[in-house]
């Protein structure tokens, strides 16, 4: 009697244990809080992925979709099994809140929809939040705004084969800050390839012709995309000494592209520099 009544205790504690294990939830292999937010109390990560760039399509000011590029986290938590419900509004106040204390804004907020766009300078760093809250469950989009990092440049003579065999070259490596046309530092490789194309072949005439992606009004990429385009070639005048009656800049906006705009990939490969030859 003594030995059954231990194993029936002894099963009674594995039990236990289990529905104990099974109610406090287990986090995700591998996943982890944003460094930005600590978790609810008593949620789990359910499910987790890190991009170092990717893109997600926000809600943001005057309710306008914007697609914002960069270094993705997505974190979804769900309670343990017993606990008390929170309540949706709670989880995402609860979110806003944090942001707000450290420089955050809200600039989004649906009630109907259950989701919250917030926005926060820091360090140097634009972070984009979108949280979206059920009674029970909670989920985080957060990316870190920046632009993709272009590794490989075109190289002069490469450039000149393109030319001379299609009429015309993409230019990759050329950055510039988003909605802005003042050329990045790190361009500086790529135009010196340009001047030197140039300066190889002297009765080399080209059209300097600005692209964007499909992000932000038609008009407004249509100006950004010639203003880039004249930005290259006064570089390549006051910089590399090329004579300007040898460039014409023009800009195009999204009416090129060479991949869907529905990708943050593709959206990289259609903002670009070409040359064209006149």
């Amino acid at each position: 009697m003594k030995n059954a009544m231990t194993v029936i205790f002894g099963l009674l504690v594995v039990v236990a244990a289990s529905s104990l294990s099974m109610a406090a939830g287990q986090d995700l292999k591998g996943s982890k809080d944003h460094p930005l937010l600590t978790r609810m109390p008593n949620f789990f990560i359910s499910e987790y992925k890190d991009n170092e760039f990717d893109s997600h399509r926000f809600i943001g000011r005057n309710k306008q979709p914007i697609v914002i590029e960069g270094h993705k986290y997505y974190i979804g938590y769900n309670l343990n099994k017993g606990a008390a419900e929170p309540g949706e509004l709670k989880i995402r106040r609860n979110i806003q809140d944090a942001l707000k204390k450290i420089g955050g804004e809200v600039v989004f907020d649906d009630n109907f929809n259950r989701v919250s766009t917030i926005v926060l300078q820091k360090e140097g760093n634009e972070t984009w939040v979108e949280v979206r809250s059920f009674n029970n469950k909670y989920r985080l989009s957060i990316v870190v705004r920046e632009t993709m990092q272009q590794e490989v440049a075109a190289s002069a003579e490469v450039m000149g084969k393109d030319i001379n065999s299609t009429g015309h070259v993409a230019i990759y490596g050329i950055y510039f800050d988003s909605g802005k046309s003042e050329i990045k530092p790190e361009s500086d490789a790529a135009i010196a390839e340009i001047a030197k194309l140039l300066q190889d072949d002297g009765a080399l005439k080209v059209y300097v012709v600005g692209h964007t992606d499909n992000d932000g009004s038609f008009d407004f990429n249509m100006k950004l995309s010639k203003d880039r385009a004249e930005a290259v070639a006064r570089s390549l005048s006051g910089k590399h000494g090329i004579a300007a009656a040898r460039m014409d800049s023009y800009g195009v906006a999204s009416l090129s592209p060479v991949a869907s705009n529905d990708t943050a990939d593709g959206k990289a490969k259609n903002r670009r520099v070409e040359l064209v030859k006149q």
